[in-house]
């Protein structure tokens, strides 16, 4: 087994490297890595019904789709990732319990009683510290999850917090949790990196044929050019999500406005606008400029450059009607 730590922080480059192992090493590997800030959503979801858009926008989160199914999940500095790329029988791949169980070891041995909980979680004292997915490729299964460990957690819920009434979509849904960090539960306190280094040794430990595997560079060269073409995409991140119908309605000076999207693959195929609002030019030009545009922030802020929102909706500024589209 290649045991490999990561020396970046980079979300998208760590999560490329998840699908490189799987696909392009014949090894069964295990992988450690700490992502910056950062939202990690589930391959089945609609992005943006996970995400609170305008707070990941002012603190410059990055937002990327993983391989596997399930939930979003927050990483920041103070979360430790952990990923084990096994061979098997395919009918005997899909084993959470059997890969959480190491992080349970150590837990355990630090004195703290963690406990496998639900379908895929591990838990102290009823709360949730680590989320884990699963995906299968041929004869292989990557098995991923997160261990909040020292996490900015009033931060985790604001880049997670979203209106459930603005889309309405058969997505897979991420279902928040109470959560806990590891280090408020550790008898003795011990660093982020002497628990990594802690797991590493045990996982080493239980595999005769284990050894610490560095990245080339052939390999950085093609995670590097996974990242470009898909994981660092809007296309990927996004464009990826579901079919989905987007509502909100936005009070303004000039009036109410409730604004209405029917989105697939991103892109905006319908639109329509009501409202108690006053106009000069009617609202349909407007829907129209909307349509075939990405479901994106800066894509429709360019779209409505040139537009005089204030023909369409009086005393309302280019900005307030931006916000009713997020």
């Amino acid at each position: 087994m290649l045991c490999i730590k990561s020396d970046t922080t980079n979300p998208a480059f760590n999560i490329a490297t998840e699908e490189y192992l799987l696909k392009h090493k014949n090894e069964e590997c295990f992988y450690l890595y700490i992502n910056g800030p950062s939202i990690i959503v589930g391959k089945h979801q609609n992005t943006l019904a996970e995400i609170n858009v305008e707070y990941v926008k002012s603190e410059n989160i990055q937002v990327v789709r993983r391989l596997s199914g399930g939930g979003a999940v927050f990483h920041d500095p103070g979360n430790l990732n952990f990923t084990f790329i096994k061979k098997g029988e395919k009918d005997q791949l899909v084993d959470f319990r059997k890969y959480t169980r190491p992080i349970l070891d150590i837990l355990l041995e630090l004195g703290v009683e963690a406990k496998f909980e639900g379908r895929n979680d591990l838990t102290i004292k009823g709360k949730k510290f680590s989320g884990n997915a699963e995906h299968v490729f041929q004869n292989k299964i990557l098995h991923h999850g997160t261990l909040l460990f020292s996490s900015k957690l009033p931060d985790l819920s604001q880049a997670l917090k979203v209106n459930p009434l603005k889309y309405k979509d058969k997505a897979v849904k991420s279902v928040r949790s109470r959560v806990t960090n590891i280090s408020e539960h550790l008898p003795e306190p011990i660093s982020l990196i002497d628990f990594e280094n802690k797991i590493m040794n045990h996982v080493q430990s239980m595999y005769e044929d284990s050894t610490i595997y560095k990245l080339t560079e052939e390999d950085k060269k093609a995670i590097q050019k996974l990242v470009d073409e898909k994981y660092s995409t809007w296309d990927w991140n996004f464009g990826y999500s579901p079919e989905y119908n987007f509502q909100k309605g936005v009070k303004t000076e000039g009036g109410h406005i409730e604004i209405n999207l029917d989105v697939n693959k991103g892109i905006i195929k319908s639109a329509k606008i009501f409202g108690d609002f006053f106009n000069t030019k009617d609202v349909a030009e407007l829907e129209q400029i909307l349509i075939g545009s990405p479901h994106e922030y800066d894509q429709i802020k360019e779209r409505l450059k040139n537009v005089d929102i204030s023909l369409y909706f009086a005393k309302v500024t280019h900005e307030e009607f931006l916000q009713g589209l997020f």
